[in-house]
Parts: structure tokens; C-alpha cells; sequence
């Protein structure tokens, strides 16, 4: 028996390929209380006050999905410079391909794929999992790369302290061995 967990992603919502009419599909996904919860755990943030994706899915390639559209979300982080809270918007697009996994394509499809050439402007299309795609996934994937690693506060800027201003320059090595226990060399 394998004991290995599947981690569930803090947001989802599926979207099966057969659901997307020919003339395509708009999504709006707005993250519960619960959701926002664990996008801030899952991104240690202090809280994710609201998480809003407006989704275009269109058939693509035949087989294949087109994900366009963008996520916007209300964060409460810590500035890096001041440790002070502060709240910030993020506005990310998102724009993907999916296409079914190549063993999984139809044999013609197959072909076409191994005679035409990899363009280096385009990524590959991401695999369609199931027959489908998971757009909470997706708009939870591109909120966190939307996220700034070191986050600064409007206006808040690092002040070192200086030797004269009652700040002492400790060695860290002076530091360590206060951490020390006595007796110890």
C-alpha cells in the first residue's frame, strides 16, 4: 500500500474539456473564506483577504484547451525592510495551452506533432489531466508567482544603523561565543 499523500491544491475547480461548447467558456472563480485561508498558509502570508479569476476556456487545436484571462487578489504581507503589515493588490494574466498527454493523442495529431518544428517563442502545451484542467490550480499557480518575494511597504526604506547612533557592531563570531556554554573551548 503506498502512504504517500496526495497534497490537494489550496483552490480548485476542474473543468472538463467536454463542458467547453465550441464557442468557448467564461469562468469566474472567487476563492471562499476557507480558500483564502489556505492560499495564505500555502504562501505564507499573513491573510489573503480575496482571490477573483475571470477565465476564457476555448477548444484548441481540436482536442486540446486555451486558458486566457488573468487573477487579481487582496494580500496582507510584512515588508521586509520595516517589518510592518501592509495590504497590497496583484493583477497576474494568465494565458496556457493544454493538449492531451502525446500518448494519449489521436494518431493523426501524433504525426503532425512529430513532423512540425518546436517554435523556442512558445512554450509546449501543459498536459490535459483526466480530460481536463483543474482553473482553481491554475489561477492558485499564477497568484503565487505573482507574489513578490521581498516585499517592501509603499514608501518604507531600509535604514542601516551607524556606529555613532548607539547601535554597537557585534562580531558574529563575538555572538557565537556568547552562545557558548562556559567551560567549553
Amino acid at each position: 500500500m503506498n502512504n504517500v499523500s496526495h497534497l490537494q491544491p489550496p483552490l480548485s475547480r476542474r473543468l472538463a474539456l467536454s463542458d467547453v461548447p465550441p464557442e468557448g467558456l467564461d469562468v469566474d472563480i472567487s476563492a471562499t473564506p476557507a480558500e483564502c485561508a489556505s492560499l495564505a498558509s500555502h504562501n505564507a502570508l499573513l491573510a489573503v483577504h480575496s482571490l477573483h479569476a475571470r477565465l476564457r476556456a476555448q477548444r484548441w487545436r481540436g482536442d486540446g484547451l486555451k486558458i486566457d484571462g488573468e487573477v487579481r487578489a487582496r494580500v496582507r504581507q510584512t515588508c521586509v525592510a520595516t517589518l510592518e503589515e501592509f495590504d497590497s493588490e496583484l493583477v497576474e494574466p494568465i494565458h496556457m495551452s493544454f493538449a492531451p498527454p502525446p500518448d494519449e493523442a489521436p494518431r493523426s495529431r501524433r504525426r503532425h506533432e512529430e513532423s512540425t518544428e518546436i517554435s523556442l517563442d512558445e512554450d509546449p502545451p501543459d498536459p490535459l489531466i483526466g480530460g481536463g484542467v483543474d482553473l482553481g490550480a491554475i489561477a492558485s499557480e499564477f497568484f503565487s508567482l505573482a507574489l513578490d518575494p521581498y516585499p517592501r511597504k509603499p514608501g518604507a526604506h531600509f535604514v542601516e544603523p551607524q556606529p555613532g547612533d548607539g547601535a554597537q557592531a557585534i562580531s558574529p563570531f563575538a555572538e557565537l561565543r556568547r552562545l557558548k556554554p562556559p567551560g567549553e573551548p
